[in-house]
């Protein structure tokens, strides 16, 4: 058994170096804490990054996609699809706005919400009877938007990506070529999450991608109480450089120059942490390959982003609590959402999606993330494996 390490391993941890220090006092010194060229900077940095035309800077991942749904009009009856296997936030942002929520299975090889179940459900009811669909690139790994933006366009959807889980990451097309999760080519919109266990922290923060500028146009102005600084004609056009309109009902969802600036700082190593992540997983590949009474969800596939290593048992549970008495503190993502006292209220019901319940009862998420040696990885998996030898499936 490899040493064990004198503090706990999280499934998920920020790392903040010196530089991202630096930025941040730098930040704190200067004229602007909010409101500032540091959100500019980072939108402006954020874009290019993933390939899109706009990136909007916002408060977390759910006001992301919150603006997301207003600006896409979602009303009060409409019907959007996500995945039952996702932060329920994924599903909330159609509720926020009064629209109905609807799920599909997922495929159990990969976690992802699996199309075909998707076409099934659109199959099943006329044609425009859903508006929507929202798509996870759950765990890190890309859904295929080209497929879903084919049956998204044959039965008049449009798609928010939820990608959260996968900045860097990508998936392959029909052609081959690399289609970067976030890109705007294939997506209406995709949203980011900078939760401390992402890939890049602001602390809390998030953003939206497009390549649609009056989708832009239209997000920046919710995220600022519906307020732009431009006289439309309908108000006096005689007025002072104080002037501004609230032209729609909106949301206080900026974020600071102080979370941008340890954004942009962040950013700067986004793909040095990326390609550790990947290294890990890669590791954790080899040690579980034919490991008994173990399974890897989809095993290195190209373009995965690793913002989680997900490992499936069948004593999910007693491996769960005996890794914390090894400060292993393994977690479930996720409980279903459709499982959520909420959305049970709304008719949901165990059973309903059965390749999503059998995966969250055997799922837990190992310690990943770029200060992770390998020595503390060793260490990993030698407690899963003490347990499986001890409790064979």
């Amino acid at each position: 058994m490899p040493t064990p390490p004198s503090h706990p391993l999280p499934y998920g941890r920020q790392h903040i170096s010196d530089a991202d220090v630096a930025a941040v006092v730098e930040t704190l010194r200067s004229d602007f804490l909010t409101q500032g060229p540091k959100v500019a900077e980072f939108e402006a940095a954020f874009a290019t990054y993933v390939g899109a035309k706009h990136a909007v800077a916002v408060t977390n991942g759910t006001a992301a996609l919150h603006l997301c749904a207003l600006a896409l009009d979602v009303q009060p009856g409409q019907r959007v699809i996500t995945t039952p296997i996702t932060f329920a936030a994924s599903a909330n942002c159609v509720r926020y706005c009064g629209g109905e929520v609807h799920f599909a299975d997922i495929d159990p090889a990969t976690g992802l919400l699996d199309l075909k179940a998707v076409r099934k459900l659109l199959e099943a009811h006329p044609k425009g009877h859903f508006t929507g669909l929202i798509p996870v690139d759950f765990a890190g790994l890309a859904v295929n938007l080209e497929e879903a933006r084919a049956l998204a366009d044959e039965f008049g959807l449009w798609i928010i990506e939820d990608a959260c889980h996968a900045p860097g990451g990508f998936f392959l097309d029909s052609q081959g070529q690399e289609r970067r999760c976030g890109s705007g080519q294939l997506a209406e919109l995709a949203i980011f999450s900078f939760h401390p266990v992402k890939h890049i922290a602001t602390g809390e923060g998030g953003m939206v991608t497009t390549n649609d500028d009056a989708l832009a146009r239209r997000l920046r102005r919710l995220r600022t109480h519906g307020i732009e600084r431009e006289a439309t004609g309908l108000l006096r056009q005689d007025e002072g450089g104080w002037y501004m309109e609230m032209q729609e009902l909106g949301y206080n969802y900026r974020i600071s120059d102080i979370n941008c600036a340890l954004g942009a700082s962040q950013l700067a190593r986004a793909d040095e942490g990326l390609a550790r992540r990947r290294q890990l997983a890669a590791q954790y590949d080899a040690a579980f390959t034919d490991m008994p009474g173990i399974s890897v969800l989809a095993p290195g596939q190209p373009g995965h982003a690793y913002h989680l290593y997900v490992i499936q048992v069948e004593n999910r549970r007693g491996l769960y609590e005996f890794l914390r008495t090894k400060n292993v503190l393994a977690q479930v993502h996720y409980v279903p959402v459709h499982r959520m006292p909420y959305y049970e209220n709304l008719g949901w019901k165990f059973g309903d999606f059965p390749y999503a319940e059998a995966y969250y009862s055997r799922c837990l998420s190992l310690p990943l993330y770029p200060t992770l040696i390998d020595e503390e990885q060793a260490y990993v998996v030698a407690c899963v494996q003490e347990f499986l030898a001890h409790n064979p499936a």
